[in-house]
């Protein structure tokens, strides 16, 4: 198909069934809050790299976490019984969102470019965005943000400074998130990680149901 290149003046999308095979639906606009909103709420978002046009993805496949069910290994659990564990909702947002992006930017390229830095922090300020940091003996030891709409959060980027320090925050973020009624996990690429921790790939159909019903509740 076509690539469809959005007007950076009218707040909209193509049709998300319209994606091409590899996710990607559309190019251009811009990162406001309105059509950041509206881009996750139907299963869209943002990524690109630093240099190259904005691009908007919607995989016809999509990778979730049920908060529900989120699988702590045997030696997870081992290892969270050996040591002290804390953890912080928005201990500092911006600071959570940069680290994930220093630690991937020089070993494989990053989509956390400046102009996504400020976007999500605006997010973040308006209440749509949150970020989870878990300490392991008293020291910052990893995390994750992320968007949140209704009951569902939209994973974004996580980052460890310490060994199993992002796989705690997952954990204790999903567990945070069920006691709270979310519905879902947005990973959505899949890896063997996200598998291990029982992600799991449903259609866009079955992605869409569970989000109307998050944005609904």
């Amino acid at each position: 198909m076509s690539v469809y290149i959005l007007d950076e003046n009218i707040i909209g999308f193509p049709d998300p069934t319209l994606a091409d095979d590899d996710g990607l639906l559309a190019i251009g606009g811009n990162l406001s809050v309105r059509r950041l909103l509206l881009a996750y709420s139907n299963g869209i978002f943002p990524w690109y790299e630093e240099g190259e046009p904005l691009m908007w993805w919607c995989p016809k496949e999509r990778f979730i976490i049920k908060p529900s069910e989120v699988h702590v290994s045997h030696s997870m659990k081992k290892f969270i019984k050996k040591h002290q564990i804390s953890r912080v909702l928005n201990r500092d947002f911006s600071d959570t969102m940069h680290r994930c992006r220093t630690k991937r930017e020089h070993v494989q390229g990053t989509w956390i470019t400046d102009d996504i830095e400020k976007a999500y922090k605006r997010l973040f300020d308006k209440g749509f965005a949150l970020s989870f940091d878990t300490y392991i003996d008293g020291e910052l030891a990893g995390g994750l943000y992320g968007v949140r709409i209704g009951k569902c959060f939209f994973g974004e980027s996580m980052y460890t400074d310490i060994e199993n320090g992002s796989k705690l925050a997952l954990i204790e973020l999903s567990h945070i998130l069920d006691k709270n009624g979310y519905l879902m996990i947005d990973c959505q690429f899949p890896t063997d990680h996200l598998k291990s921790m029982g992600g799991i790939s449903i259609s866009y159909s079955e992605y869409m149901a569970i989000l109307r019903e998050g944005i609904r509740m």
